[in-house]
């Protein structure tokens, strides 16, 4: 399960401003990503929380008044903190290219550019 807030401010934590957040929940816990604009498609930060009531108490408090808004969880094989279906390019055919990116468009995996590719 993925949900995601805008917070009512931006905070900073760990020497970043952080604009809104994402939880992702694994049967091993769960992951909140930190994004450092309004508009991120991928976060800038990761923390790792066993429990996620923990992540509530942590940013509860933080979040503006959308609260949490639910959100698919990613494909297979795409990155767990990315607001669109988004894989490192060649990973699924094990010769990752770390750093290029693709997303899917019309059922076909394309090269990612994120200056023509929507956010959210």
């Amino acid at each position: 399960m993925r949900k995601y807030a805008y917070l009512k401010e931006p905070f900073r934590h760990g020497g970043e401003l952080v604009f809104k957040i994402m939880l992702y929940e694994t049967d091993g816990g769960c992951y909140l990503y930190e994004y450092g604009s309004p508009d991120a498609f991928q976060c800038s930060a990761d923390l790792f929380y066993v429990q996620t009531e923990d992540v509530y108490a942590d940013w509860g408090g933080l979040i503006d008044e959308r609260g949490w808004i639910d959100i698919g969880d990613p494909l297979p094989g795409c990155q767990h903190d990315a607001f669109i279906p988004l894989r490192v390019k060649g990973r699924e055919a094990g010769r990752p290219e770390w750093g290029k990116y693709e997303t899917l468009k019309d059922g076909v995996w394309v090269e990612f550019d994120p200056e023509s590719d929507t956010q959210e």
